[in-house]
């Protein structure tokens, strides 16, 4: 009859156990998803600024500044952070390119443009997929007996991919 409790509390262990993990994995390759994300259009950004060079000298200076910033990922916030301010100069940038008539109909800036439109796409569902697998993962370490296995592991909540109010707040495209 011991053996029997033993074997079963074991047993429970090992699936809690392996539950942790799998969302924890599944947190990490959602945060590499959006990393991912960001790293397609960092890199679609210069060639988009070599296009735009020839057309407007402060568009490209603006877009470079954006690839500056591409590389200063260091956790979820700042990431969150820096993602927002290159969407914005990049709205910004589209909605300047309106102003040249021939950039507008370059057709590598066309298709720029609707590749890093589809990016951001990309990056918008990454992050909801991230805060999904992180709402998932903090849940399950939060409940009952999760918790004590998580406690013992170590196992902390993760942090959401959120912009700050101030980044909230609409976008002033300048003409």
């Amino acid at each position: 009859m011991i053996l029997i409790v033993i074997v079963i509390v074991l047993v429970l262990i090992i699936v809690l156990y392996n539950h942790l993990v799998a969302m924890k994995i599944r947190c990490d390759n959602a945060y590499s998803q959006i990393d991912n994300q960001l790293k397609r259009r960092a890199d679609l950004i210069p060639n988009l600024v070599n296009v735009t060079k020839g057309y407007a000298k402060y568009e490209s200076e603006v877009l470079m500044q954006v690839v500056e910033k591409r590389n200063v990922f260091n956790n979820i916030e700042q990431i969150a952070k820096n993602s927002k301010e290159i969407s914005d100069k990049l709205l910004n940038l589209l909605a300047i390119s309106e102003s040249y008539p021939d950039l507008k109909a370059n057709q590598v800036f066309l298709n720029l443009q609707v590749e890093l439109t589809g990016t951001e796409d990309k990056i918008a569902y990454a992050r909801q997929f991230y805060n999904d697998s992180v709402q998932k993962y903090n849940t399950s370490i939060m409940k009952f007996p999760n918790n004590i296995l998580a406690k013992i592991l170590k196992y902390q909540e993760k942090p959401y991919f959120q912009v700050s109010e101030e980044d909230k707040k609409e976008v002033e495209v300048k003409l």
